[in-house]
């Protein structure tokens, strides 16, 4: 993600806190449930998450081409004893030239 630029004015990051511990959960916290339930195959009920957005985030080094961006999503999630990411990429993921970066030891995800 560091090689995002937002330095252009294009782009924008933004977020969102979901605390549910006593709450009634909006859909977007019942849809990430469902997601850790059915990919780990495991009980699990959420009391905290947070949706970090980056929405049209122009690669770094735009100064060529601000119009190739890409928006995804990091979402964290906890039932206050596992804790959960889930990251989500725009329908046909990653859309920057890896190529034409200035490092080529891209990854998408964590190591």
């Amino acid at each position: 993600w560091d090689n995002a630029d937002f330095s252009r004015g294009v782009g924008t990051t933004f977020y969102q806190e979901f605390s549910t511990l006593n709450t009634a959960k909006p859909p977007f916290v019942r849809d990430v449930e469902a997601k850790v339930r059915r990919y780990l195959r495991s009980s699990y009920s959420a009391v905290w998450t947070l949706k970090i957005t980056w929405e049209k985030a122009p690669v770094y080094a735009s100064r060529t081409d601000t119009r190739k961006t890409i928006t995804y999503q990091a979402v964290l999630t906890t039932d206050g004893f596992r804790s959960y990411i889930l990251m989500l990429y725009q329908d046909g993921g990653m859309q920057w030239d890896y190529t034409r970066l200035s490092a080529t030891n891209v990854l998408i995800g964590y190591t």
